[in-house]
C-alpha cells in the first residue's frame, strides 16, 4: 500500500460494529481515491494505519468484495477493484431495470410525507448548485434517491439498488463535474418528481430510464476524457 497516503484512525464514537465501521472508512478511501485501482491492501499495514486488530480488517473487505469494491486472487492478495468501461456499462443496464421499477412503485405508493420531502430536497440541490457547493450537492442527491427508493415500499429493491450505486459512487464526481450535467440532473428529478406527485407510473418508468441513459452517458464520455488527459499528461511528463 502506498505509504504516502496514510489513513486516518478510525473513531470509536458510534453504535456500529467495528467491522461496519472498518469498511465504511476503506470504502470512503476507495471512493476518494486514497486508495487506488489496482492497488494491493495489506491487512497489516491497514490494521496499523485504522489502529485495528487484522480481524475487523478481514471482515471488512469481505463485505467490500461483495460490494465490488475489492477483488481477492487466490494466492496473489486483495486489490482494490479496477472497474472497466464494460463494467459501468453492465452496472448501468442493472441499474436502470431498476430504477425504472422504483420509480414506478413510487408513483403507486408515495406518502404524502415523502413526496413532500423529495419537493423540499430539490429545492435544496437547486441552491447548493446556485453556490458551488458539491460535497453537499452530492449529499443531498443521496437523501433524494434514498427517499425515492423507501417510497417504492420494497426492501429488497431499495438494498440492491443502494449496492449498485455504491459501486459508482467513486464516478461520481467525474460525472457531476461534466459540463451541464448538474442542471440537466436537476431537471429530470423535477420531472421524475412531478410525474410522481401525479401517480404517473408509466411516465415516472420513462423519466427514470431516461435519467439512467443520459448519466451513463456523461460518465463515460467523463471516464474516457480523464483517461485521455491522463494519457497526454503521461507523455508530457513521463517518469
Amino acid at each position: 500500500m502506498n505509504k504516502e497516503h496514510k489513513l486516518e484512525p478510525i473513531r470509536l464514537d458510534t453504535y456500529k460494529p467495528l467491522r461496519d465501521v472498518v469498511s465504511e472508512a476503506l470504502r470512503q478511501a476507495i471512493k476518494e481515491g486514497i486508495l487506488k485501482p489496482g492497488e494491493r491492501l495489506m491487512e497489516i499495514q491497514l490494521a496499523d494505519e485504522l489502529g485495528v486488530s487484522r480481524t475487523p480488517i478481514r471482515e471488512a473487505i469481505r463485505k467490500l468484495e461483495l460490494e465490488g469494491f475489492v477483488v481477492m486472487i487466490p494466492r496473489r492478495g486483495t486489490y482494490v477493484a479496477d472497474i472497466s468501461l464494460k463494467d459501468v456499462v453492465q452496472v448501468f443496464e442493472i441499474r436502470s431495470a431498476l430504477e425504472e421499477l422504483a420509480a414506478g412503485l413510487a408513483a403507486e405508493r408515495i406518502t404524502p410525507d415523502e413526496l413532500e420531502e423529495l419537493e423540499r430536497i430539490l429545492v435544496e440541490i437547486n441552491e447548493y448548485i446556485d453556490r458551488d457547493e458539491f460535497d453537499k450537492i452530492v449529499d443531498t442527491d443521496i437523501r433524494f434517491h434514498g427517499v425515492l427508493y423507501r417510497a417504492s415500499r420494497n426492501n429488497r429493491l431499495v438494498d440492491i439498488l443502494h449496492n449498485l450505486r455504491e459501486q459508482m459512487l467513486r464516478f461520481r464526481s467525474i460525472s457531476m463535474h461534466y459540463p451541464g450535467r448538474l442542471a440537466a440532473t436537476w431537471e429530470e428529478h423535477r420531472q421524475l418528481v412531478e410525474s410522481i406527485a401525479n401517480h404517473n407510473s408509466v411516465q415516472a418508468r420513462k423519466i427514470a430510464k431516461k435519467h439512467m441513459e443520459n448519466s451513463e452517458k456523461t460518465l463515460i464520455m467523463g471516464i474516457k476524457r480523464d483517461k485521455d488527459s491522463a494519457r497526454l499528461v503521461q507523455e508530457l511528463f513521463p517518469h
